[in-house]
């Protein structure tokens, strides 16, 4: 069990009440991430309280009222899941990284220079946060943050999300193995020819086409047919 000195806070409001418990800064990122951990390590004390700074306890009719259940492992797992958990410096910083990573890599597979047609490589995109001092929210999502800092990004450089359709022609050969690539770009109309052949339409970002060139270029040991469609 942890200790109450190095527990954090995690806080679920609902219907006007608040709640918090104390728990495993590491255990509860674990749960809340979807792993199973054990209970009995996660609180630092088996109590949900109104407010924990004050010692203050919620009581069980109120807790009853929202989580259905007095049953503190399934109220707690409530709580970590659905609320927000208080993070350690440590643990802030490395989320920081990984959702700075995360973003960089998405906009770099995903979006262009519109005046070129070319993707931006992750480098520039990096450079471009950290000069133009771009926020990061390692609480959010890519998707959620993600029109805001476009929106910043596009006054600094020529970018746009665009979309573009590749039509291939994969011989018979190399088809079958094929599809689990053309299916994780995104396939949007396939065709099996007589000969076993497979014409495939793609509708993909206009940044990822060098990444889907090179991994069926790699496939078929660069025996297949590409257009770029209207």
């Amino acid at each position: 069990m942890v200790k109450v000195s190095d527990a954090v806070i995690a806080r679920y409001e609902k219907e006007g009440e608040k709640f918090e418990i104390l728990v495993d800064p590491d255990l509860s990122m674990d749960l809340k991430k979807g792993k199973t951990v054990d209970f009995n390590q996660l609180m630092a004390i088996d109590t949900i309280f109104k407010d924990s700074n004050k010692g203050t306890e919620a009581s069980p009719e109120t807790i009853t009222k929202v989580f259905g259940t007095t049953e503190i492992e399934k109220v707690a797992e409530k709580i970590i899941r659905d609320g927000r958990v208080q993070l350690t410096t440590d643990q802030r910083k490395k989320m920081l990284e990984q959702r700075r990573k995360e973003l960089i890599d998405f906009i770099s597979r995903n979006a262009i220079n519109p005046q070129t047609k070319t993707p931006h490589p992750p480098k520039r995109i990096e450079n471009i946060l950290e000069e133009a001092k771009i926020h990061v929210d390692p609480m959010k999502t890519v998707q959620e943050q993600l029109p805001e800092i476009m929106g910043k990004i596009k006054k600094l450089i020529p970018i746009s999300m665009e979309k573009i359709k590749i039509a291939f022609k994969i011989p018979a050969e190399h088809a079958g193995k094929a599809t689990h690539v053309l299916h994780k770009y995104g396939l949007k109309q396939e065709e099996w020819q007589s000969d076993g052949s497979l014409v495939a339409v793609l509708e993909l970002p206009a940044g990822a086409k060098e990444d889907l060139l090179n991994d069926l270029n790699h496939l078929t040991k660069g025996n297949i047919e590409s257009k770029i469609m209207d």
